[in-house]
């Protein structure tokens, strides 16, 4: 099954670029979010091609990384889509060289200890995981530092090759 072609308007692009990096990319997310019911399984992962779902990566990443760091993307479910992903990679290819190299040593750590990670666990088990897994501290600090710089790396590319990201109308 293709990827469906996914539309956003010249008008929302134009606005979004007005309005900074984040609200441009938000144009696309919308649009993904939407034709993908905010769900990622086996129906919808094949909505959105491979550049689709690294811009779509990258918006979970950071919302759950600056929200609650990478113990709450791991157990919020986005483990596998990260790091089972040529996520790191595309962020590579798509100029974000640091924050490439972040991802790949978080996926190191999520490697050996996955299992644990991905446990059903109460609140407190939850919280004890902060502490359990300070390793993801320094790692989410560079991520803050750097993310700015990130998202206008990932906006450039994504202004530089809009026919991957969406057909706009």
């Amino acid at each position: 099954m293709d990827s469906m072609v996914i539309t956003v308007t010249d008008a929302a692009l134009r606005k979004g670029a007005m309005e900074g990096t984040d609200a441009f990319l938000q144009v696309f997310i919308d649009k993904y979010l939407e034709v993908t019911g905010g769900v990622l399984n086996a129906d919808t992962m094949p909505l959105l091609n491979g550049y689709q779902h690294t811009l779509l990566g990258y918006h979970f990443f950071r919302e759950e990384v600056n929200e609650g760091g990478f113990v709450q993307l791991i157990q919020n479910g986005y483990g596998p889509y990260i790091f089972g992903n040529p996520f790191a990679k595309a962020m590579r290819l798509m100029g974000a060289k640091e924050f490439s190299k972040l991802i790949y040593a978080a996926q190191e750590i999520y490697i050996d200890h996955r299992k644990d990670l991905e446990r059903e666990c109460t609140d407190e088990e939850f919280m004890a995981m902060y502490e359990q897994y300070e390793v993801f501290d320094d790692l989410e600090e560079k991520f803050m530092d750097m993310e700015e710089q990130i998202t206008a790396q990932i906006a450039e590319y994504v202004d530089q090759h809009l026919e991957q990201f969406a057909l706009v109308v």
